[in-house]
């Protein structure tokens, strides 16, 4: 079995070419800017680079991006793929996902998929836990973390245990084929999160509530007005409102998903002042 592993500078792609090597399936890197040993280029929105990266793969795992997606399948049939494992988000659950800038590009992508020949197992993440590197800044800095919605809640979810998730469908034909919402094991507001956060690093995390129209103006160059907007309406519906996560970490991969509190272990040095 040879697998393609795009985006391979992300940390899901990283951790699943981690177990493909320590299993010695073969397989290789595809990247938009592509280093190393056993790294194609491989740009998602550049269908040139498609048929040398896709030369020989029989699996891929696919990071959802919709520019170049109909390009990609129509060579990835030609080239003689079988089973496409899908990065998506659960956000193409939700009833505006077609509009919504957030769930847009994931949705057209698993149309195009689904709508192909080719054997297609989707992977649909609820929040990643990683998000919460977006307050290293202000941690670092001694600031207090600016929330517009400190009591949004989201169900983060480990990189690893998504790149376990993505390993197990590749690895098991019993499991392919269909579509997995992938949650951590517990809702919590953003406000519990910074809670967890200062306890593993052992000193108080601070976060001030903000206005919703504060934090666009401050987020202004960074994230895309219409992205902005949307996150914002993301959470003002989820605000006081715990999700309900799922078990399918645990179907996939044998144990129960890994805590948020396991996560900042993890990154814990990503937060501290004193970090090279």
């Amino acid at each position: 079995m040879s697998i393609l592993v795009t985006g391979a500078r992300g940390a899901v792609a990283r951790g699943l070419a981690s177990l493909l090597a320590a299993s010695g399936i073969a397989h290789r890197l595809g990247s938009r800017e592509p280093g190393g040993p056993g790294t194609v280029r491989c740009d998602l929105s550049d269908p040139a680079t498609f048929p040398e990266a896709l030369a020989g793969a029989r699996s891929v795992f696919l990071y959802a991006e919709a520019a170049g997606i109909d390009a990609f399948v129509e060579e990835a049939a030609t080239a003689g793929v079988e089973h496409v494992v899908l990065l998506s988000s659960s956000s193409v659950l939700a009833p505006d996902a077609a509009e919504n800038p957030l769930a847009a590009a994931h949705l057209a992508v698993e149309e195009a998929l689904l709508a192909s020949a080719l054997h297609t197992t989707v992977l649909r993440p609820g929040a990643f836990a990683s998000n919460a590197l977006g307050w290293a800044g202000s941690l670092k800095a001694g600031r207090p973390v600016r929330l517009p919605y400190p009591q949004a809640h989201t169900d983060p979810v480990h990189e690893a245990d998504l790149a376990e998730a993505a390993f197990a469908v590749l690895a098991d034909p019993a499991l392919a084929g269909r579509a997995h919402t992938l949650t951590g094991p517990e809702s919590l507001s953003f406000a519990a999160q910074l809670s967890v956060l200062g306890r593993v690093l052992g000193r108080p995390v601070p976060f001030e509530t903000v206005t919703p129209e504060q934090w666009r103006a401050e987020v202004d160059g960074r994230i895309p007005g219409p992205y902005a907007d949307a996150l914002l309406a993301y959470w003002a519906a989820s605000d006081g409102a715990p999700t309900e996560p799922t078990d399918a970490v645990e179907r996939l991969t044998g144990h129960p998903a890994r805590t948020f509190a396991t996560w900042t272990e993890d990154h814990a040095a990503a937060f501290r002042a004193d970090r090279a």
